[in-house]
């Protein structure tokens, strides 16, 4: 049987990290003299790298304003992470979704995200999460999002070709990533970007609650993905 590979996005699909984005994001703006924006312009950027997030937020801005904006981001997302009020909690379900699929022994799972590395293996460590991705994903390894560079990169190291591999995410970026990979493409509903989005970007499934993935996985694989018989 062929591998098969369930990717993940980590935040807004995983982990509930929107307080935590935002208060950096407003810190780092205001501590270089700028408005913070709107939080639901904020949170529509989340999926991108940072530097291509930022490049939206302030497409006029001098660069290297931009660039001192980006790096004071990091700082106080780094300090804020001490405050209990900005707690970056699993989403109901997520923690029992991955322990099944990861007792399967012809699932792998994985993870694609506008995260660094750094940034991605706190959150998992401080889930107790690592333990279960074969594959690690980040801005620190390929272009941002909707790019499909993580995607073939988590095959590559999976040893899963596109017709066996699944991204599970949140907003547009990921389902545009997952499509252009020529994978499926799952989208949820308790992220960061509307429903109406991720289909008009071709989800072929939204899920409400993490206790419709596994069914929806055992449909996919049964069935044809771009009009194609699964071999």
């Amino acid at each position: 049987m062929s591998t098969r590979l369930v990717v993940f996005d980590c935040d807004g699909t995983l982990i509930d990290s929107q307080h935590m984005i935002v208060a950096a994001m407003n810190h780092a703006f205001e501590a270089h003299g700028l408005k913070p924006l709107p939080r639901e312009e904020v949170l529509s950027i989340v999926g991108l790298s940072l530097d291509e997030a930022l490049a939206a937020l302030l497409p006029e801005t001098d660069p290297v304003l931009r660039k001192a904006v980006t790096e004071g981001y990091k700082d106080a997302f780094h300090h804020l992470r001490a405050r209990p009020e900005l707690a970056e909690p699993l989403f109901p379900g997520a923690r029992e979704a991955i322990e099944r699929l990861a007792e399967r022994d012809d699932i792998l799972l994985g993870i694609a995200t506008g995260k660094s590395q750094k940034g991605l293996r706190l959150a998992l460590e401080q889930h107790d999460l690592a333990r279960f991705f074969v594959t690690l994903q980040t801005a620190d390894d390929a272009p941002s999002k909707p790019h499909p560079m993580m995607m073939e990169r988590a095959m590559a190291e999976a040893g899963a070709d596109p017709r066996n591999t699944v991204l599970v995410g949140d907003t547009s970026y990921d389902i545009h990533m997952a499509r252009a990979a020529g994978t499926h493409a799952f989208g949820v509903d308790w992220g960061y970007h509307d429903t109406d989005v991720l289909a008009q970007a071709g989800a072929s499934v939204i899920l409400s609650d993490f206790a419709e993935l596994h069914p929806a996985l055992e449909t996919i694989w049964t069935v044809p993905i771009f009009g194609e018989p699964v071999k």
